[in-house]
Order: C-alpha cells, then sequence, then structure tokens
C-alpha cells in the first residue's frame, strides 16, 4: 500500500506553520494513543503513522528534504512490514541520477541532514598564535618626531618545561585506543540504517590522547609571560594608526609561527593646533594697525616661530598659509602645511586722544561697508 503525504496523515496543508504542525499532532496523538484505546490494533498503526509525519514535519532539514523529494528520500512502501527508516539495498546511484545531483555529494548532503557532528579540522599539527592588540596614547610631540620605546606586553610564549610539546618530558601523545587514530567513529543511525561518521568524543578528531599532560602549562603547550618589547612610531601617526611588530604576539602551537603585536595609537589633542590629516590649523591674533598698514609677525609653529607677512588691508578671518609647517608624512618625505587664520583684535578700553584718532579715520574713509548690504536687503524685502 503506498504511503500516505505526511500533511495529509496530520490534515494539514503543505505551507503549515511549525504552531500548526505541533498542534495537529498532538490533538491527533491524544486520540489514538495506545493508551487510550487499549488493544485497537487500527488506532496503534494510526498513531505510529501520525508520529512518523511529525517526526519528518516537524524537523525544518528532514522537512525540507520531504518537501523536495517526497518520501522516496525517506523509504519505499511499507507495507510489507519493512522499516521505513530502512534503507539498506536502496540504489543511491540511481537515486541521484533521478534526482538530479551527484551521488558524490550525498555524504555531505545526508549529514547535514542527520544534524550530526561535522568532522574536527583540530589536528596536532602547527596552529599560529593569535595576534595582540594594544592601544597607545601619544602626545603632539611624538606625532612630529617619532617615538622609540618599549612597552609591557603580556602573551602566551612556549612553554619552558615541555617546549611546547604538551606531554611530561619522556612521555609522548598516544594513539587513540576508541577511534584507533582516526579521529572519527561510526555513530549508527536507525534512519538510512547508516553508520555516520562523527568526531571522536576521545580524542576530539585529533587521533592522539594525552595521557600525561605537561605539568607546568597543563598540557597547553604555552605559558603566559609578560615581556618588555620595543616599539617604533614613525613620526605622522594619527589616530587609529596600526604599527605591527612582527613574531611579538601569542606564540603557536605545535610549531605554528607566533603571532603579531599590532600597536594602535590614540593622539593627544593640543591645545592650540588643530590637525586634519597631515595639516594644521591655528588662530592668530592681530591688531587694527598691522590688518591696516599690513605687517611682518612671528607665528609659532610645531618647529618654533616663523615670520608671516600681514598685507595691508587684511580682514579678520582671512586665512594664511605657511608650506611645509604642517605634520610628517608617514609614507615619503615631506610635512603637510599651516594654515593661519587672522582674527582681528579690537581695543576694549580706549582713551581720548585714540578716540579723536579713530575719529579722524572716519572722517577719512567715509565709505559705509554696508551700503551694498541694505540696498540689497530693501530690494528683497
Amino acid at each position: 500500500m503506498a504511503k500516505r503525504d505526511y500533511y495529509e496523515v496530520l490534515n494539514l496543508q503543505k505551507g503549515a506553520s511549525e504552531k500548526d504542525i505541533k498542534a495537529a499532532y498532538r490533538k491527533l496523538a491524544r486520540k489514538y494513543h495506545p493508551d487510550v484505546n487499549p488493544g485497537d490494533i487500527n488506532a496503534e498503526a494510526k498513531f505510529k503513522e501520525i508520529s512518523e509525519a511529525y517526526q519528518v514535519l516537524s524537523d525544518p532539514k528532514k522537512r525540507a528534504m520531504y518537501d523536495r523529494f517526497g518520501h522516496q528520500v525517506f523509504g519505499r512502501d511499507t507495507g510489507r512490514g519493512q522499516n521505513p527508516w530502512d534503507f539498506s539495498g536502496f540504489d543511491f546511484s540511481q537515486f541521484s541520477r533521478d534526482m538530479g545531483f551527484d551521488v558524490g555529494n550525498l555524504g555531505d548532503l545526508f549529514g547535514s541532514f542527520f544534524g550530526g557532528q561535522q568532522q574536527s579540522d583540530q589536528t596536532y599539527g602547527p596552529v599560529q598564535g593569535q595576534d595582540i592588540q594594544y592601544t597607545m596614547d601619544l602626545s603632539f610631540e611624538d606625532v612630529l618626531n617619532g617615538l622609540n620605546t618599549k612597552i609591557m606586553v603580556q602573551h602566551d610564549v612556549v612553554c619552558k618545561r615541555c617546549q611546547g610539546q604538551m606531554t611530561e618530558p619522556g612521555h609522548e601523545m598516544e594513539t587513540c585506543s576508541h577511534c584507533q587514530g582516526t579521529g572519527k567513529i561510526k555513530a549508527s543511525s536507525s534512519f538510512l540504517n547508516l553508520g555516520i561518521p562523527q568526531t571522536c568524543p576521545q580524542c576530539q578528531g585529533r587521533g592522539k590522547v594525552n595521557t600525561h599532560p605537561c605539568r607546568s602549562c597543563r598540557g597547553t603547550g604555552l605559558q603566559q609571560q609578560t615581556d618588555r618589547i620595543g616599539v617604533k612610531i614613525p613620526a605622522g601617526a594619527d589616530n587609529g594608526t596600526k604599527v605591527r611588530v612582527a613574531g611579538k604576539g601569542h606564540a603557536g602551537k605545535n610549531g605554528g609561527k607566533a603571532g603579531d603585536l599590532y600597536i594602535i595609537t590614540r593622539i593627544q589633542p593640543h591645545p592650540f593646533f588643530e590637525r586634519r590629516g597631515d595639516n594644521l590649523y591655528c588662530d592668530v591674533p592681530i591688531t587694527i594697525t598691522e590688518a591696516v598698514l599690513g605687517a611682518r609677525i612671528p607665528v609659532p609653529t610645531p618647529f618654533g616661530d616663523a615670520a608671516m607677512i600681514i598685507p595691508a588691508g587684511t580682514q579678520s578671518g582671512q586665512k594664511f598659509r605657511l608650506r611645509g609647517k604642517g605634520v610628517p608624512h608617514m609614507k615619503g618625505a615631506g610635512r603637510g602645511d599651516l594654515f593661519v587664520t587672522a582674527k582681528v583684535q579690537t581695543p576694549k578700553h580706549v582713551d581720548t586722544r585714540t578716540s579723536e584718532l579713530f575719529r579722524e579715520i572716519a572722517r577719512l574713509n567715509p565709505k559705509d561697508p554696508r551700503e551694498n548690504l541694505l540696498s540689497t536687503a530693501s530690494k528683497t524685502a
């Protein structure tokens, strides 16, 4: 007798939700449970059919397989008393051709379907050590000149007692008796009646066990140690600059090379200069006289004072550029530039003589600087 559709068994549509599947199963299971129907062979068969349908449809992987391939992937007609999960004698090559995929992929396909463990990639071969990140604060002067310093870093190093071998001196790793050194065991499964390869729980897939772990490192092959490590920060470093110190991270295992140490820079802000990339910006006050008549004034730079020409008629907020007075380039020679903004300072307190002079200046310069502004505003009003 042909098998009934699992959705039909549970009185469901194919797109039923997980909640609907569970509710339908509980309802039917209570109705046909053998304890409720003692001695009723038909009820017992019905209950088994319901349980079989629920076992497939309640599992997302099995349900996806069933929706795609139907009963063919789970077993053949059970009318002759066959186990619906027994695939002994089933022609997988013909099945794969009928279904349109390579029989060589069936191991991966059913391995994921069973939910079995994947084979462990852990071995006793070389394993590279992990990198370390270290945040370092730098002053503005450190950025300009670079920095050679030493820092204290805690990292894993090869155990001195066992030399990274993980066993007590005079002992070696032993072949795992549980998997005979293969790293895998075959776990029996009622589904398909197959032995599914799984990672050996005894050796975690390594094939060897450590029966005499090193007392110093407890069988890890590594120990923590704090070392003083030399670091060179190049001039021009910025916030987030990453400087690599090769081989100063955590030690590798089983002869694997050590990881690297990465210095991440964090720059302290300067009270006078503002940095944008490799350029610097600052404000410099000038007097009204310097603004009107022009002047040659000293301007502070990171490398000492520099002379800057203030042309006659300079306006407050006008910017000037001093080339090569910025931050050194990390890559290549040269430096960025320094941009200076002139800020005209007006006297807060003036005496009688100064007031008279400014009135005389006003008489000599009667033009209203807001004339065009006011006329434009009146036109648009």
